[in-house]
C-alpha cells in the first residue's frame, strides 16, 4: 500500500494533482480543500488511499490524515463512492464534516455536488451509529458509563465530533482537555487537531 506521496507539485487541475517524487510522477485524485493547500512548483504530501475496483486502479489523495480518515469513512458507507467522497470534502473540512453527522445538519452535505437529501441522511445515519457503536465497546471495555467526561456543550459537540473522525475517546478528551470551552466548536475541533499531530 502507498502511504503517502512526497514530491514537487508538477500540475494541478480541478480534483488533480501530479506529484514529481524524483522522476515518476503521480496522478493523484484530491479534493478542492487539499488543492487549496498545494501550489505547483511547491513541495507537498499528501496522504494517500489506492481504490481498486474492476480494472480501474487509482490513487487518492490529501493534505491531511483528518481528510483521509474522512474519505475513508465516506466510502465505507453504502452509495458513497470516491467522486461523492471528494465531492462532500471540497466543500467543507473534516471538522464541518464531523460537525454536520453530530448535529444532523444535512444542508452542509447536500451543499456538495451530487450529494441529495437521501445520501446525506444515510451518511449522518451511519456514521452515528458507528460512533455509538465505538463508544458502546470503549464503555464494555471499562472505559466509562460515558465517552464525554468534559464539561460544556461545546466539548461534548467537540468530543465526539473527534470521534466521527476516527480518534478514541481517550484520545478525544485528552487533546481537548485544558482547551477554553467558549470558543466555537469548530475551532476547539481544529486546534485539538493540531495537538495531536504535534
Amino acid at each position: 500500500m502507498i502511504y503517502a506521496v512526497s514530491g514537487t507539485v508538477e500540475h494541478t487541475e480541478p480534483y488533480l494533482a501530479v506529484i514529481d517524487t524524483d522522476g515518476v510522477s503521480y496522478a493523484v485524485s484530491t479534493s478542492l480543500q487539499t488543492l487549496s493547500r498545494i501550489k505547483k512548483g511547491e513541495q507537498a504530501r499528501l496522504f494517500t488511499h489506492l481504490h481498486l475496483r474492476e480494472a480501474v486502479c487509482e490513487l487518492y489523495g490529501f493534505a491531511s490524515r483528518e481528510e483521509l480518515t474522512s474519505f475513508r469513512l465516506l466510502i465505507g458507507i453504502s452509495g458513497v463512492g470516491p467522486k461523492a467522497a471528494i465531492s462532500i470534502l471540497s466543500v467543507g473540512t473534516p471538522e464541518k464534516l464531523a460537525l454536520a453527522v453530530i448535529t444532523g445538519d444535512e444542508k452542509a452535505l447536500t451543499g456538495a455536488p451530487g450529494v441529495g437529501k437521501k445520501l446525506a441522511q444515510r451518511i449522518i445515519l451511519e456514521l452515528k451509529d458507528k460512533l455509538s457503536r465505538d463508544t458502546a465497546a470503549v464503555s464494555a471495555a471499562g472505559g466509562g458509563s460515558s465517552m464525554f467526561e468534559t464539561a460544556g456543550d461545546t466539548f461534548t459537540e467537540a468530543q465526539a465530533a473527534l470521534c466521527v473522525l476516527g480518534y478514541s475517546p481517550v484520545e478525544a478528551a485528552m487533546a481537548i482537555k485544558g482547551l477554553d470551552e467558549t470558543l466555537p466548536v469548530e475551532e476547539i475541533i481544529r486546534q485539538a487537531l493540531k495537538r495531536m499531530s504535534l
